[in-house]
């Protein structure tokens, strides 16, 4: 490892252990990220000048009151196909007036493989003829591409890549949709669902997962036990997990399009949700023992984090330390943990994964 990537890997690492120090937990397990060409997608700005237009990032001042434009022409983070392409993608742009007029950013999504999709979003009115021309330069370069502006979007062949993750001895196939959340960090991804599958034992038991995306860590998670139950309220994402389940062949899983609150209030038999039924969903029928949650940055609920303590085992994937710390102030009043991880998702920045395993006291 290089000084600098070591460095920020430290810092993360002393920063977490002081912070979660008062739960006495196990040694903190810590996975790391390769220091270069990690990330999957990318964002730029478009900036134009009289002769020129180029990738463009923005460094804000210290008070956070002014912007400066930072010129883009490469972005060692980034996958090294994205690196590859920025500079070819660029070139065909300029010079051609249907493509490159007022074309305001450049979103990015690969895979391990080297799947390409590109969104180009303009602050204009897209016309007819813009279709056969983004489709030729599509054939081109090999790639999926959309085109964007306020109201409108041609997805001129598919709006997703599939990725495929190996875990273990297995790899698993992932649509990935545009503009919907997916990790970023393919390498340590496929580190974080071998985690959690190590966390538990081959049951008889059921799993139900709330927060499931499009089925990242459901997959997987299902070779362990006898049914999945999981849960996801975004609509695309749903859409995402139920292909993600055909595509790999697996018939243990169903998928209720609910939030984490709503759940508990259906399983709490606080209310019936027409969804359930029309999913032929009978939550009674379940045998939970285990719960996984990876909730957004704000946490999990006070109702969702009482429908927890109720579970042998819980597995928590946190993208926010803060509120995991948070969330653990009242979980260890019926669990204890016995796993504690690191996961550098997101290098030279101060963001961090984390994951923890409880056991009821």
């Amino acid at each position: 490892m290089t000084s600098s990537y070591q460095q920020q890997l430290d810092a993360k690492i002393d920063r977490i252990r002081t912070q979660f120090a008062e739960f006495n937990p196990p040694e903190l397990e810590v996975f790391n990220s390769p220091e270069q060409h990690f990330r999957m997608r990318a964002e730029f700005r478009i900036w134009h000048t009289e002769d020129d237009m180029f990738y463009a990032m923005f460094e804000r001042s210290e008070d956070g009151q002014q912007k400066t434009v930072v010129r883009i022409d490469e972005f060692p983070i980034a996958d090294q196909s994205i690196n590859h392409l920025m500079p070819i993608l660029l070139q065909k742009l300029k010079g051609n007036p249907i493509l490159e007029k007022r074309l305001f950013e450049i979103h990015f999504l690969t895979t391990l493989k080297g799947e390409m999709l590109v969104s180009l979003i303009y602050h204009r009115k897209l016309d007819e003829e813009w279709v056969p021309v983004a489709k030729q330069l599509a054939d081109q370069l090999n790639i999926k591409l959309i085109g964007r502006s306020r109201g409108q979007k041609y997805v001129l062949s598919d709006e997703f890549v599939v990725e495929e993750l190996q875990v273990f001895d297995r790899k698993f196939k992932y649509q990935q949709i545009e503009s919907s959340f997916t990790q970023p960090n393919a390498h340590v991804c496929q580190k974080m669902l071998e985690w959690a599958c190590n966390s538990v034992e081959k049951s008889s038991k059921d799993l139900l997962e709330l927060y499931c995306g499009n089925g990242n860590f459901t997959l997987p998670l299902s070779l362990k036990f006898n049914r999945v139950l999981a849960t996801e309220l975004a609509k695309p994402s749903v859409y995402a997990a139920q292909w993600n389940i055909e595509k790999n062949q697996i018939d243990n899983i169903q998928v209720a399009r609910l939030s984490a609150e709503d759940f508990t209030l259906a399983y709490n038999g606080e209310r019936e949700f027409r969804r359930l039924q029309e999913a032929g969903i009978d939550i009674q029928s379940y045998d939970f023992e285990t719960v996984f949650v990876d909730p957004p940055r704000a946490g999990i609920d006070d109702n969702t984090l009482k429908l927890l303590q109720g579970f042998k085992r819980i597995i928590y994937i946190s993208c926010n330390p803060d509120t995991l710390h948070d969330n653990l102030k009242i979980l260890l009043q019926t669990h204890k943990i016995q796993k504690f991880a690191m996961f550098d998702q997101f290098p030279y920045t101060h963001h961090v994964e984390s994951g923890v395993l409880l056991e009821k006291i």
